[in-house]
């Protein structure tokens, strides 16, 4: 390395790259959405809305939402052979056969290197296998073909239809699309930051698509939901919250639901979710209540404490979007073997997007290393 370079573990503060499609403002704890609130999105639009925003840098007007919606229902259909593929692949954890599935399926497709090749193709490629999510976690999750879901109103409905089995009711499609667009996309995250490294060598998107799913496998990366509700479960009562919570850290061990690499504030995500909970009137709220109250009071005196011994400021500690997500999700019939997957179902999109921002304006990914072996004698 020369002496201008300067080594940043996790290229923390690096910038890698230019995008319009998200912003992650820390410091006041807000999520833009290429000029737009991400929670007035969430709130007041719909799942095609904003992917149609991400594509195309404008809210779309009603004929044009009409025709996306349509476009994105018709390219979502798994064929009769990849639903043979998906069923046969379909074994094991969920994530990691949805993982399996939509590598076979861009295989099956015969998905190309996009070097040299006109992009309009490559948009339809992408928007088609973003769009199959929500058939590939049905086919996961039941072991049979897709239902058919007549008259649906777009493809958050569709999601949870095709895992509860019937259609759902209109406040659980709303709290399950409020979390799809939420989580749309989250500035260079670890798996967004992934598939744009394997776009950028000319890979057909099929393999940038799976090597951001990929990433989700580990379990700090948009994988706390379904320990959130385990830790839920030990707790049991809302009277005993404080006391596992004082339990938990004296142990040192970890609390799920709580912190983030980039929010220095609430996390928006969370304080949105919260409400929608709160909506839902589900069992859990109370507990759930109790146990964010002790934990952060917990952290809080913690974190004042430290800052007292150091002599420096120490940030405090949030609640995180996954703290919530875990009781919203829960409400509206997604089991917690699913939660990976629903938070690939939106992901997906934002990678998507990614990969077609990425294609458009290429480099090659080729950061230095700081070597720390011997020299040669």
């Amino acid at each position: 390395m020369t002496s201008e370079t300067k080594f940043s573990p996790g290229l923390e503060g690096v910038v890698a790259c230019e995008t319009r499609l998200s912003h992650v403002d820390g410091e006041a704890g807000k999520l833009i959405f290429s000029g737009h609130n991400a929670v007035d999105l969430a709130e007041n639009k719909t799942v095609e809305e904003v992917w149609f925003l991400l594509r195309h840098n404008r809210l779309p007007d009603a004929k044009e939402l009409k025709a996306f919606r349509a476009k994105v229902e018709e390219a979502g259909k798994l064929t009769e052979d990849e639903v043979k593929i998906a069923l046969k692949l379909r074994v094991g954890e969920p994530l990691s056969a949805f993982r399996s599935i939509l590598s076979a399926i861009a295989s099956h497709r015969k998905l190309k290197p996009w070097l040299n090749r006109d992009m309009s193709e490559i948009d339809e490629e992408i928007l088609a296998l973003s769009a199959l999510a929500p058939q590939i976690v049905e086919v996961i999750h039941k072991g049979k073909r897709p239902i058919r879901k007549a008259r649906n109103n777009g493809y958050a409905e569709r999601y949870l239809w095709g895992i509860n089995g019937r259609r759902p009711d209109a406040e659980a499609v709303q709290a399950v699309e409020t979390y799809l667009i939420l989580t749309m996309d989250h500035g260079m995250n670890a798996s967004t930051f992934s598939a744009r490294v394997t776009a950028s060598t000319g890979a057909d998107v099929g393999a940038a698509i799976t090597t951001g799913i990929g990433t989700l496998s580990g379990p700090l990366h948009g994988g706390a939901p379904g320990p959130v509700l385990d830790m839920l479960d030990g707790i049991g009562e809302a009277d005993k919250a404080e006391q596992w919570v004082e339990d938990q850290l004296t142990g040192g061990r970890r609390i799920m639901g709580f912190g983030h690499r980039v929010y220095r504030t609430d996390d928006p995500r969370a304080l949105t979710l919260r409400r929608v909970a709160e909506h839902q009137s589900g069992f859990r709220v109370d507990l759930a209540r109790e146990v964010e109250k002790a934990v952060l009071d917990k952290l809080s005196e913690r974190q004042k404490a430290k800052a007292a011994r150091l002599g420096v400021a120490v940030r405090p500690l949030r609640v995180n979007v996954e703290f919530w997500t875990a009781v919203v999700l829960e409400h509206a019939g997604i089991p917690r073997e699913l939660f990976s997957s629903t938070f690939c179902t939106s992901r997906i999109i934002g990678w998507g997007e990614h990969v077609r921002e990425q294609i458009g304006n290429n480099k090659l990914f080729r950061p230095l290393s700081e070597y720390t072996g011997p020299d040669v004698e």
